[in-house]
């Protein structure tokens, strides 16, 4: 896994859809390859778009469905190019949660399943 050359900041989060823009960095403004998991399956539906200026994107998930519910729901962001987390979001709903320790260990599981896929790829790579 390396560095993103992608900066990536949530704009807004309505109606279902969770909306950001994406920055290239000056050393390489190609249009960033993105990702979003939940459960460790790609999210349907994202889409990456010209914000209007050189280097710039609008980046649109919409939330599955089947995402909503009782418990605590993490969706990671992934520049593909480099492998790298660009970002995270959960979605809490249900019964009374132990709100912030619950999400915080759906993100950390669910980037630690990241790491570990990534780690044996580079494992098999390097043979």
């Amino acid at each position: 896994m390396g560095a993103s050359g992608y900066t990536l900041t949530k704009t807004r989060f309505r109606n279902g859809m969770w909306e950001g823009l994406l920055a290239a960095g000056a050393d390489d403004p190609r249009e960033p390859e993105i990702a979003v998991t939940y459960h460790g399956t790609p999210v349907r539906g994202v889409t990456v778009s010209g914000a209007g200026a050189p280097g710039r994107w609008v980046l649109e998930v919409p939330v599955p469905v089947e995402a909503v519910g009782d418990g605590v729901q993490t969706f990671l962001i992934l520049d593909m190019r480099t492998d790298t987390v660009l970002d995270s979001f959960a979605l809490l709903g249900g019964d009374a949660l132990s709100e912030d320790m619950q999400a915080e260990m759906a993100l950390l599981r669910a980037e630690l399943d990241m790491l570990k896929r990534a780690f044996r790829r580079h494992c098999l790579e390097g043979r």
